[in-house]
């Protein structure tokens, strides 16, 4: 009882202290009275005592539904966890200034579209597919820049995804920005965590620097997807230089390389049109499909209505007895008229 008592509460609870006001139809009574020699005389009537309770009851239903209202009552809120299908899902987009070239490498013209300007319109289809999922949006060119932390809310993060719109400058560091996207992600364990990197290309890593980026993949172990938007005609992340394979000669394919040492669940994908992004952002949504929690946030619920509900039926039968009253009493009255009326036009 205490834990039901602790749900509910009053906006005002001072005026609650007049609530044994609403006994007074016990003690007094509106209804007309009229002297009787004897009550004992008139025939028993259960009817009557009924319809006498009844009234009294609704004097104190009436009463105490207007204090009860003006009191302000209300069910508090309340944080549900359910269980539903989702991901934590970190964004990481390229702003590097090849990401507002066409897909055939050339400036856009007419109906063509920028590879960024595809990213965003189908990133934001993307966003919302599940209503459990939680987003957080970086971009990246020199440096790395958070749009947006870790969110469920997904009309923000659609904002934020339409926001990235200006050109980066031409380098591409790829090192910073994976560091910020994987900091984004929570420390609930048991949950689907996917990191999204969206990119035209790559930079070399130093080696330093990829031995704390193996140390925080280990840590956070996200489903990795890279998203690679090649353009028709550069070499695709599988394909070995004629010459020399290093980083600085095939940045790409060591960045895949790199991706595939992390022991991580990882899988890229190249598209060199936007139905191919379109096509790859739906085999990754088809992909994560694990349970994940989630908070369901219920806001205060205002009860006055009840309690003027309550009272309004009180004063309705109220009413409804003063005027059955009053009409019995002129029907009487019309009555008495009547009968007196050849009485008069004798004398």
């Amino acid at each position: 009882m205490p834990g039901f008592l602790a749900s509910y509460g009053v906006a005002s609870p001072g005026v609650l202290w007049l609530l044994p006001l609403a006994l007074l139809p016990l003690v007094a009574s509106g209804r007309r009275r009229k002297a009787v020699p004897a009550i004992a005389a008139a025939p028993d009537d259960p009817l009557s005592r009924w319809i006498g309770l009844v009234l009294t009851l609704a004097g104190i239903a009436a009463l105490g539904g207007l204090l009860v209202g003006l009191s302000g009552p209300y069910r508090v809120g309340e944080r549900i966890t359910r269980i539903g299908i989702g991901a934590q899902v970190s964004m990481l987009i390229d702003r590097s200034g090849s990401m507002n070239e066409t897909f055939a490498g050339k400036q856009p013209s007419g109906a063509e579209e920028s590879k960024a300007a595809a990213s965003r319109r189908l990133l934001s289809g993307f966003v919302g597919e599940r209503a459990h999922d939680l987003f957080a949006v970086t971009a990246f060119s020199t440096a790395p820049m958070l749009v947006l932390p870790m969110t469920d809310r997904h009309d923000a993060v659609r904002a934020a995804i339409a926001a990235i719109d200006r050109p980066g400058l031409d380098y591409t560091n790829v090192a910073r920005g994976l560091a910020m996207a994987l900091s984004q992600f929570g420390s609930d364990q048991g949950i689907s965590r996917v990191l999204l990197f969206i990119s035209d290309g790559a930079a070399v890593i130093d080696p330093r620097v990829q031995d704390q980026l193996r140390a925080a993949f280990a840590k956070v172990r996200p489903n990795l997807y890279w998203l690679f938007l090649r353009t028709k005609g550069s070499p695709s992340i599988h394909d070995r230089p004629e010459g020399e394979d290093t980083p600085q000669a095939a940045p790409e394919r060591h960045l895949d390389l790199f991706f595939k040492s992390l022991t991580i669940p990882y899988r890229a994908f190249e598209a060199e049109g936007p139905q191919a992004v379109a096509d790859a952002i739906a085999q990754i949504e088809a992909l994560e499909r694990d349970p994940i929690p989630y908070t369901e946030i219920r806001p205060r619920h205002d009860l006055g209505g009840w309690a003027y509900g309550v009272a309004a039926l009180g004063l309705l039968l109220l009413a409804l007895a003063a005027l059955a009253e009053a009409d019995v009493s002129a029907r009487r009255a019309a009555r008495r008229v009547a009968a007196a009326e050849p009485l008069r036009r004798a004398a």
